[in-house]
């Protein structure tokens, strides 16, 4: 009887160590590792769909470590989004327009690979739980990270991230802006570490388009 109990006692113990020797995987410990899965990317090709404000937008883009990333849209047709690291350049071919946004060296800098930003400016939690769960509009499954804004200052006020169990890449963003209008950016067919020359991020606008420089804002140091 008591070495039946004892052995039964010992079952217990064993179990619940087990349980308690496993490692609970925070929201902010998952986002940890999916930053540390784009931090090995050297570059990266993806085929892109936004959403936002009614209009649909479809591109190919290309991304390239430390700041490289360029976006052929071919909805609307032969519009192109480029960024180096000193100048943004939007081609708007319904307006034959490129706007032209030069940046400083410092607000361009990388100040940390992966999701830093992210992780810097937003507080992590999952939508559910660690669980995968199916991706709205198709038969896959992802793990759900909410990010609550931690100021008032950033321009969007929650951030959800579709996350890949498997590749740990993000196959969707659904952003919240401060006054309630969602973009949702959805990343198709990526292929990482391909290999991308660094002329692929050379554009020049057609000659016959008007040039508009700092359109957002005058570039200071």
């Amino acid at each position: 009887m008591f070495m039946k109990l004892r052995f039964f006692l010992i079952l217990i113990i064993l179990a619940v160590f087990q349980v308690n020797s496993q490692e609970i995987v925070t929201a902010d410990k998952y986002l940890e590792m999916v930053s540390e899965r784009y931090s090995s990317i050297r570059d990266m090709e993806a085929y892109v769909t936004i959403h936002s404000g009614g209009v649909d937008m479809y591109g190919n883009l290309s991304f390239r470590i430390p700041h490289y990333l360029r976006i052929d849209f071919t909805r609307p047709a032969e519009q192109v989004i480029l960024f180096n690291g000193e100048l943004l350049t939007v081609y708007l071919p319904s307006h034959r327009s490129s706007l032209n946004q030069h940046v400083s060296r410092r607000s361009g800098s990388r100040e940390g690979g992966g999701l830093f930003l992210f992780r810097r400016n937003y507080v992590a939690s999952f939508v559910t739980d660690p669980n995968p769960v199916p991706l709205e509009g198709t038969q896959e499954s992802v793990v759900k990270i909410r990010l609550g804004r931690r100021s008032s200052t950033e321009g969007f006020r929650e951030i959800i991230l579709n996350i890949n169990p498997n590749s740990r890449l993000i196959r969707r963003i659904e952003a919240r802006t401060v006054a309630d209008a969602l973009v949702q950016i959805d990343f198709f067919n990526i292929r990482t570490n391909v290999g991308i020359p660094a002329m692929r991020f050379v554009y020049d606008s057609p000659p016959t388009a008007n040039v508009f420089n700092n359109f957002l804002f005058r570039d200071t140091e």
